[in-house]
């Protein structure tokens, strides 16, 4: 039975760590937060599952009692949300290629592949090296630090000058920096990368700018070996209603790219890995609702779930307040 770790915050605020099995739940005793534990199995040279079983069983949770007070927050945090980094890829799901060579052809001739279709064809052909050995490296982008992480049933919110918000519904890998440089997964979230299509498909060199958005990770961190099917749902519900459903496929059975290729190609820069640092690195989708022709508004709902996570994410969509920008001269 797959452990999952999440953050509880108390009515007083104090945070901490619960194990769950299936239904079955339990505070972590002295674990403040998932990075302590993880940086205290470091030094003990255990797994993070050998960590939660010697630290024994606190008190029992109600899973979904406690969800549905909206007590769970993000599963991965740092003290100094600059130290967390999130990062993504794209063009890595078997048929991901789909809804961007759409969004990208109308800037290409029809006898010419766009750069999406090439990529996508390259990491097929690649994306899955012998182990030991690098493949080809995939497409990549920053979406900012641990400001911009959204905890479950908080709202998405698009900036002022935003086209659109849609949501894309994805494996999160969650990785700390162990003191001697070396990355550690600690496992996978269910996450709303959350991107703006619409400034994307004006010119795919905007694709950086339609990045910079917020995202959002499910309450449940899988710890151990990632599962290599993963099946869901993606929907958007509007005013009650669902307004579009589809499923949702993940797991490296239905990627181009294996995730050691893809965290080769994101930790063989020096600067990523950076001791104590957390790292939210987003595996990408093939399940687009923007593909289909939704727009989103303010005030629809997304919901992902899938298993072996029990419990969903979801996340109303909200635009934020325009803010003059001002830059001075000293």
């Amino acid at each position: 039975m797959s452990l999952r770790l999440l953050q509880h915050r108390g009515a007083d605020g104090t945070l901490s760590v619960v194990a769950a099995q299936g239904e079955r739940a339990a505070v972590v005793p002295g674990a403040t937060s998932v990075r302590a534990l993880a940086l205290a199995a470091i030094e003990a040279g255990q797994r993070l599952a050998q960590a939660v079983e010697a630290a024994g069983e606190g008190a029992a949770i109600d899973l979904q009692a406690e969800f549905a007070a909206g007590r769970f927050v993000s599963p991965i945090s740092h003290e100094d949300p600059a130290h967390l980094v999130m990062t993504g890829t794209g063009l890595t799901h078997l048929g991901s290629a789909e809804g961007r060579d759409k969004m990208h052809r109308e800037a290409a001739s029809a006898e010419t592949q766009t750069d999406s279709m090439r990529m996508f064809l390259e990491g097929v052909e690649g994306g899955k090296p012998a182990a030991g050995k690098a493949g080809q490296q995939p497409e990549w982008f920053y979406k900012g630090d641990g400001t911009q992480l959204v905890g479950p049933g908080e709202p998405l919110a698009m900036p002022a000058f935003a086209q659109d918000g849609g949501e894309e519904p994805e494996l999160a890998g969650i990785y700390l920096i162990g003191p001697d440089g070396t990355p550690h997964r600690l496992g996978l979230c269910l996450a709303n990368e959350f991107s703006d299509h619409v400034t994307e498909r004006h010119n795919y060199l905007w694709l950086a700018h339609s990045k910079l958005r917020q995202a959002a990770l499910g309450p449940e961190l899988l710890v151990g070996e990632a599962p290599r099917d993963v099946r869901g749902a993606s929907r958007i519900v509007r005013n009650g209603e669902t307004l579009w459903e589809k499923p949702f496929l993940s797991g490296e059975d239905n990627m181009s790219h294996s995730l050691a290729n893809l965290e080769y190609h994101h930790f063989k820069y020096a600067l990523f890995r950076r001791p104590g640092d957390i790292h939210v690195h987003f595996f990408g989708t093939a399940t687009l609702s923007f593909s289909d022709g939704i727009r989103t508004q303010e005030g629809d709902v997304f919901e992902i779930e899938a298993a072996p996570f029990t419990l969903p994410l979801r996340n109303p969509l909200a635009r934020e307040a325009a803010q003059a920008v001002t830059v001075g001269v000293l």
